[in-house]
């Protein structure tokens, strides 16, 4: 799946779980792009199984979809937890780094980092 694919489904994800629907124009707004570039990528989204939408309806993960849009935002949060509170990079940073980051990180360095975050975390202060 391409990046910008993977982004598409944690927005809807995000929207889903703030709003409990989603709309084009959330998606749209959240994402900061066109309308009509939401409906190209909902169209792809949609052949590939990750949403449904009925011709301009609120937008469904699937079971398939919720399950890789949850990968992206656990490794987006893990990713922008890390520089924030292990290396104390600015948060706006952290949140563009995790962006570029999360999609092309390997699936073994992400679980080294999730468990090494996990017991930082978790130490007395």
């Amino acid at each position: 799946m391409k990046k910008s694919g993977e982004d598409y489904l944690e927005a809807v994800l995000q929207l889903d779980e703030e709003r409990g629907k989603v709309r084009t124009t959330d998606v749209a707004n959240r994402l900061g792009v066109s309308k009509p570039s939401v409906n190209r990528a909902m169209k792809v989204l949609a052949a590939d199984g990750y949403i449904e939408q009925e011709t301009y309806g609120d937008i469904r993960l699937t079971e398939k979809g919720r399950l890789k849009a949850a990968q992206v935002y656990f490794r987006h949060k893990t990713l922008t937890s890390f520089f924030v509170d292990v290396l104390g990079v600015d948060p706006v940073t952290a949140e563009e780094d995790a962006c570029l980051i999360e999609h092309d990180i390997s699936s073994a360095t992400m679980e080294r980092l999730a468990s090494f975050l996990q017991s930082y975390l978790q130490r007395e202060p």
